[in-house]
């Protein structure tokens, strides 16, 4: 397996008291899948990922991945954020080639890298403008084309399009599981819209707070192109939302 999550715990003390952010997690994941981490606030789903991403340690239990444990961040993992991480004195061509200039890659090899992944998110034409003259979704494709400049294993995304329009969320949500299919790339992607995990994952996992836990995770059979507006795309909706107010914990897959 590629990614074994065993028996995890976090607690992290706040305020003089004690709580648990992980409580006994156990995931496994294989290399090339796209995995939602879904749940409310609090549940430990940035948490987990922080984890999976060298952030942070777990108290007890174990991380790895490739059989290594997580110790440190990777240089062959990226994590995307939220808030893009543009350097708004470098323009978007020199942006994308920031990780690659880290790895000492030649000027001209570093130009046609970054000029490929513009291409891939539809900025081409883009590379002198700076990001104060992007619009967010522009700024968050950015960040996306730098993050696939350096060949990375894994992509770690933790709600990357939360702070998004509706449409350009929805844009985004295609780019990024076309990317995943072309360029077969294992992503892990904290968010807390069903919707969104359903469009995107191959496999959900959902998660429930106080303590954080994973409840249960679901293999999504949609196969590669979804309809947000098929009878089988709501029925999956559907039955997610319903695992929120079910009691049951577990292993669930659904077949349509």
């Amino acid at each position: 397996m590629y990614i074994e999550i065993k028996d995890a715990c976090k607690n992290y003390v706040q305020d003089g008291k004690e709580f648990t952010a992980l409580d006994h997690v156990s995931l496994d994941i294989e290399k090339g899948e796209f995995i939602c981490l879904l749940g409310p606030s609090g549940c430990g789903k940035s948490t987990l990922l922080n984890a999976l991403a060298g952030f942070e340690k777990v108290n007890s239990g174990s991380v790895k991945i490739d059989g290594k444990e997580v110790k440190a961040p990777s240089i062959n993992n990226i994590t995307i954020f939220q808030n893009y991480g543009l350097l708004p004195w470098r323009n978007v061509l020199k942006n994308v080639e920031l990780g690659l200039e880290s790895k000492k890659v030649p000027k001209a090899e570093r130009e046609a890298a970054a000029k490929k992944y513009l291409e891939l998110v539809g900025l081409s034409g883009y590379e002198k403008r700076y990001p104060k003259q992007l619009s967010g979704g522009q700024q968050q494709r950015v960040a996306i084309a730098r993050g696939l400049a350096v060949d990375p294993d894994i992509i770690f995304m933790d709600e990357p399009f939360g702070a998004l329009d509706a449409i350009t969320r929805m844009k985004l949500q295609e780019d990024i599981l076309k990317i995943s299919h072309e360029e077969n790339k294992t992503i892990i992607f904290v968010t807390h819209d069903i919707e969104e995990a359903v469009f995107l994952a191959d496999r959900i996992v959902v998660m429930m707070a106080d303590p954080g836990r994973i409840k249960s995770v679901v293999k999504v059979p949609l196969g590669d192109k979804r309809d947000r507006t098929s009878e089988n795309f709501l029925y999956v909706r559907d039955r997610i939302f319903d695992l929120f107010n079910m009691k049951s914990e577990g292993y669930i897959e659904y077949y349509i």
